[in-house]
C-alpha cells in the first residue's frame, strides 16, 4: 500500500476515530474505512499528520454526559475533537435497551447491543470516545427517582466515578439539566444528577476505595449543562452561559462539523435517524452552545478557562511541547520518514517522565504516529474467525514498510498464551513480510458473549464480574498479538488481532474478529410455548453442529413441578453446519403457570448451553450472541376463535410467532394484499407497531383494509408514534395520537366496559390477567378519538389523570376495529400469560 494511503488512513486515527489507544490496528483500518466522510475533497496543504502532532500537544480532555445513545451533541462531540483536538467522549449511561427498533425484531439485550455499536460508529465519525455504565434502560420513566432506585443508585454513580478515574476529564458537561421539568424522561435527568456526584465524589479517596487499586481518584475542574441549544432540553438559558461557538468545518477534510455531526447522528438507524445527515447543513455556518455552569470552578469565556492543556500540566514534561513545536516545524509532507529520528528522540524523552494514565495515552499516540511516518502496516488474518475452546488458531501474519528506514521486525508476542516468537527480519521497502504462526484457544476461554450479558442481572443493573470491563463499550480482543519491532536502537510494539478477511454482498470488503464458539448451539424452536393446564406439548430444541462428528446427549432443566419425556437424548452431528431437531414431550403442571425452560448439551465431558444468535446490519460490524439457551412456557387457560390471521409488519416485532404459538395460522402481508381478494378468507387482521410511521404506500390502501372490516373482518392496530406519521387517517374514525403513556407496569386497570366482547369472549378476563406485564402498560395512546369507539379500560402513572385511550374498540359496518398502544409486542414475546387472552379476545372480535 503506498505511503500516501497510509497517511489518509491516519486521519481516522489522529481524529480520535480509533480514539481507545487499546484498539488494534486491524480494526483501526476498519473504522478508517467507515468514518470516510461524504465525499468532500481535503484542503491539499491539509495533513493528517501534521494534525496527529497538534493533537499530541493538547492535554485537555472533555466527557459529554447523558442517558442514552442519540442523547449525545455529536457536533460538541466533533467540536473539541476535531477543531480544539481534545480528547473527547461520551457517557451513554446506558446502552438504550428498552428502546423501540425501527430496523427490524431485536428487543432488550439484543436492541442494546445493536445500540452500542451504533453508538461507535457514531463516535468513529465524529472522534469521540464511547463509554458506558451497566445501569440498564428499562424503559420510559417520569420520575429521575425510579430511574435511580431501579439501577441501584451507588452501583451506577460508582460506574460514573470510574469514568472520571478512567478516562480523567477536565470539563464535564451534562446534556440535560438536574431539575425534572414535565414531559422529561427521568433518565435523563437521572444521568445529570450522576454527573454532578461524580463531579463532587471522583477525587475523594474514601469514595469508593475498591477502584483505587488500579485507578488514582480524579478531581474534574468544571461541571457544565448544555442547555437550550441542542433540544431546547436543558429548559431556559440563564444570561450568564457561556456561549461556545462550534460551527465552521474540520480542517483536515474541509468537511463542515454541522455535516460530520449529521453523519454521527445518522448511524442511529434502529431509532429512524438514518436520514440526519441528508438534513444536515453542508455549511460551516456558527452554532452557539449555551453551557450553564452548574460546578466547579467558574468560567467565564470559555469551558477550559484556566485550565493548563499543555505538557506543562505533567511534572518535568514542560520542555515536551517545544519539542512537538520543532517537529511540526520541520515536517515535510511529501517525506514524513524525515521526522523518525526526532519522533524517536521526543519518544526517549517521553518515556523518561513519571507514570502517568494521560501520558501514557499520549506515547500511544506517538507510536502511531511514528508507525504512519515509516509507512508501517501490520495485519494478521485467519481462514475462519470461529474457533472452539481448545482449538488451534493458524495465523497469517503480515508487514509492509513503505519508508526507507530501516526497520527490524524482531518478535511476535501472543499475550493470551505468553508465547512469543523471535522473527529478527530486516524489512524491505514496499515488500511485504509474512510469517505463519499457530496458538492454541486455551480450553478455559469463555465463550465470546458481551461482557455485560454473560450472567443474569438484575432489572436496572447488568452484572459483571471484572471491574476492569466497567465502562468499556465492548470486549477486548479474545486473542491479542503484538508485533515487535526495532527502529532506531528503540522497540515498536504495534497492538493487533486475528481478523478473518471478507466480502460482503455488496462487494465490500469486510473484516470479522475471532468469536469464540461451542461445538454445539442450542435453540428452542419457540421462545415461549403456551400450555393448557396438565396438557402435553411437544417441544423441539434445534441443535446447530459447529464442528464435524460432534457427539453427545441434549438435556432439558425443568422448572419444578414440569415433567418431560425423555428427559435427555443422544446425538450425532455429522457435518459442521448440520442441524438436528430433537422433540420431547413436555407436561405442564395442573395450575396457572409461567417458568423458564432451559436445556444443555454434553460434548466430550463439557456443559455448553448458549444459543447461537447474530445481529446483522450494513451499518455497524456483525454481533454474535451466546446467552443460555432458554425458553418461556406458560401453562394457562386460553381459547380462540377464527384461524386465519394476516400481519402486516410495521417497524419490527416478534407478535407474529406469538400468534402461531395460540394457535393461528398466520400469513404475512404488504401494502399490496391490502385488497378484496387479498384479504379474503382472513379471520382478522393485525398490524404491526409503528407500521403508520413506515409503511409508505399503507395510506393509499386503507379503504380496501377499511372495506374488509364493514364486510365483517377485525383489524387490530397496534400502537404508532404521534410524530413521523405518513397519514392522519389511523382507522376508519377519526382518531389523533398524543405522547401520553403509562410507564409503571403495575398500574391498576380499571374496567370502563366490563360486558364488551373484547372482556368476555372467549376469554373472560379478571385483573388477575394484567400481573407480571414487563417494561410498561403501554405508549403514545390516543387522547381524541370518535363517538363510534369504545375505550376498554382506564389507567395512569402515579400522581397523574387516568388515561383511557389504551385501548378503543370501533364497530364499523359488520366488523371490528382494534386501536391499542398497550404493549403487546413486549408482553406477547416476554410470556405474559394476561397479554395472550387479551390478545386473543380482540382478535377474535365478531367470529
Amino acid at each position: 500500500m503506498p505511503l500516501t494511503r497510509r497517511v489518509s488512513l491516519c486521519s481516522a486515527l489522529v481524529l480520535g476515530l480509533c480514539a481507545a489507544s487499546v484498539w488494534p490496528s486491524s480494526r483501526i483500518a476498519v473504522a478508517a474505512r467507515q468514518a470516510a466522510p461524504a465525499a468532500t475533497a481535503a484542503p491539499a496543504a491539509a495533513s493528517p499528520i501534521l494534525q496527529s502532532l497538534q493533537r499530541l500537544k493538547q492535554m485537555g480532555t472533555v466527557l459529554y454526559v447523558a442517558a442514552h445513545p442519540d442523547d449525545e451533541n455529536t457536533q460538541l462531540i466533533a467540536y473539541f475533537s476535531r477543531v480544539r483536538l481534545m480528547r473527547s467522549g461520551y457517557l451513554s449511561v446506558t446502552r438504550g435497551d428498552g428502546g423501540q427498533n425501527l430496523l427490524g425484531p431485536e428487543f432488550f439485550e439484543k436492541l442494546g447491543v445493536a445500540r452500542t455499536q451504533e453508538l461507535l460508529a457514531a463516535r468513529r465519525l465524529d472522534g469521540g470516545r464511547q463509554f458506558f455504565t451497566r445501569a440498564i434502560d428499562f424503559g420510559y420513566t417520569k420520575d429521575y427517582r425510579e430511574a435511580l432506585d431501579t439501577w441501584g443508585h451507588q452501583d451506577v454513580l460508582s460506574d460514573v466515578v470510574r469514568v472520571f478515574r478512567t478516562f480523567r476529564p477536565d470539563v464535564v458537561v451534562a446534556g440535560f439539566s438536574t431539575q425534572p421539568a414535565v414531559g422529561q424522561h427521568g433518565q435523563h435527568t437521572a444521568s445529570a444528577v450522576l454527573a454532578g456526584e461524580a463531579f463532587k465524589l471522583a477525587g475523594d479517596p474514601a469514595a469508593f476505595p475498591d477502584q483505587l487499586k488500579t485507578l488514582a481518584p480524579w478531581k474534574p475542574v468544571r461541571l457544565l449543562q448544555n442547555a437550550g441549544g441542542f433540544g431546547g432540553r436543558g429548559g431556559p438559558v440563564p444570561a450568564n452561559a457561556l456561549r461556545v461557538d462550534i460551527g465552521g468545518n474540520d480542517p483536515i477534510t474541509g468537511e463542515s462539523l454541522a455535516r460530520i455531526a449529521g453523519e454521527s447522528r445518522s448511524m442511529h438507524k434502529t431509532q429512524g435517524f438514518g436520514n440526519f445527515a441528508a438534513n444536515a447543513g453542508r455549511g460551516g455556518g456558527p452554532n452557539l452552545q449555551a453551557l450553564v455552569q452548574l460546578d466547579g470552578t467558574p468560567a467565564t469565556q470559555d469551558p477550559f478557562d484556566g485550565i493548563d492543556t499543555t505538557w506543562g500540566r505533567v511534572p518535568g514534561g514542560a520542555a515536551v511541547t517545544p519539542a512537538i513545536d520543532a517537529i511540526i516545524a520541520a515536517f515535510k509532507p511529501d517525506n514524513p520518514a524525515a521526522s523518525v529520528p526526532a519522533l524517536l528522540a521526543l519518544r526517549a524523552r517521553i518515556a523518561q517522565l513519571p507514570t502517568d494514565p494521560l501520558v501514557e495515552e499520549k506515547r500511544g499516540d506517538l507510536d502511531r504516529i511514528l508507525q504512519l511516518c515509516l509507512g508501517l502496516s501490520v495485519q494478521t488474518t485467519v481462514p475462519d474467525a470461529a474457533r472452539v475452546p481448545g482449538e488451534l488458531l493458524a495465523m497469517t501474519h503480515t508487514v509492509t514498510v513503505a519508508s526507507a528506514v530501516p526497520v527490524q521486525w524482531t518478535a511476535m508476542r501472543y499475550p493470551a498464551t505468553g508465547h512469543q516468537t523471535a522473527i529478527n527480519a530486516a524489512l524491505r521497502t514496499g515488500q511485504a513480510s509474512t510469517r505463519a504462526a499457530t496458538e492454541r484457544i486455551a480450553a478455559s476461554t469463555p465463550l465470546t458473549q458481551p461482557y455485560w450479558l454473560r450472567e443474569d442481572g438484575t432489572k436496572g443493573l447488568f452484572h459483571v464480574d471484572d471491574p476492569t470491563l466497567i465502562g468499556r463499550p465492548e470486549n477486548p480482543p479474545v486473542f491479542p498479538v503484538d508485533f515487535v519491532f526495532r527502529v532506531g536502537g528503540q522497540s515498536l510494539v504495534v497492538h493487533d488481532e486475528p481478523v478473518q478477511r471478507t466480502t460482503g454482498a455488496d462487494g465490500a470488503a469486510a473484516s470479522r474478529r475471532v468469536d469464540v464458539i461451542a461445538p454445539v448451539s442450542i435453540a428452542f424452536a419457540s421462545d415461549v410455548r403456551l400450555f393448557a393446564p396438565k396438557a402435553d406439548k411437544t417441544v423441539t430444541v434445534d441443535l446447530l453442529a459447529a464442528r464435524a462428528n460432534t457427539t453427545g446427549t441434549l438435556q432439558l432443566d425443568l422448572p419444578a413441578g414440569w415433567t418431560a419425556t425423555p428427559t435427555s437424548r443422544a446425538f450425532r452431528l455429522a457435518t459442521a453446519g448440520s442441524h438436528d431437531d430433537l422433540t420431547f414431550s413436555v407436561t405442564a403442571p395442573d395450575r396457572a403457570d409461567a417458568a423458564t425452560l432451559k436445556a444443555h448439551v454434553m460434548v466430550g465431558g463439557v456443559r455448553y448451553d448458549t444459543e447461537h444468535f447474530e445481529i446483522n446490519y450494513p451499518h455497524i460490524p456483525p454481533q454474535l450472541l451466546q446467552r443460555h439457551a432458554r425458553s418461556k412456557i406458560v401453562s394457562l387457560d386460553l381459547a380462540i376463535r377464527g384461524h386465519n390471521l394476516g400481519y402486516l409488519p410495521g417497524a419490527g416485532d416478534d407478535v407474529p410467532q406469538s400468534l402461531r404459538e395460540m394457535g393461528y395460522d398466520v400469513r404475512m402481508l404488504n401494502d399490496g394484499d391490502l385488497t378484496a381478494d387479498g384479504l379474503r378468507g382472513l379471520d382478522a387482521v393485525v398490524i404491526g407497531v409503528r407500521a403508520f410511521n413506515t409503511r409508505r404506500d399503507l395510506a393509499a390502501h386503507l379503504p380496501a383494509l377499511f372495506e374488509y372490516v364493514n364486510a365483517g373482518g377485525t383489524v387490530v392496530t397496534q400502537y404508532n408514534v404521534a410524530t413521523g406519521l405518513l397519514t392522519n387517517t389511523l382507522a376508519p374514525f377519526p382518531l389523533k395520537l398524543s405522547q401520553d403513556r403509562i410507564v409503571d407496569e403495575t398500574a391498576a386497570m380499571t374496567w370502563l366496559a366490563p360486558d364488551h366482547p373484547a372482556m368476555t369472549t372467549p376469554n373472560r378476563l379478571t385483573p388477575a390477567d394484567f400481573d407480571g406485564w414487563v417494561q410498561e402498560r403501554g405508549l403514545y395512546f390516543p387522547n381524541e378519538w370518535d363517538n363510534a369507539f369504545t375505550p376498554l379500560f382506564s389507567a395512569n402513572d402515579p400522581g397523574e389523570a387516568p388515561l383511557r385511550g389504551g385501548l378503543l374498540v370501533a364497530k364499523y359496518g359488520q366488523g371490528y376495529y382494534v386501536y391499542t398502544g398497550l404493549a403487546f409486542f413486549r408482553q406477547l414475546p416476554a410470556g405474559v400469560p394476561g397479554a395472550y387472552r387479551l390478545f386473543a379476545n380482540l382478535v377474535s372480535l365478531g367470529r
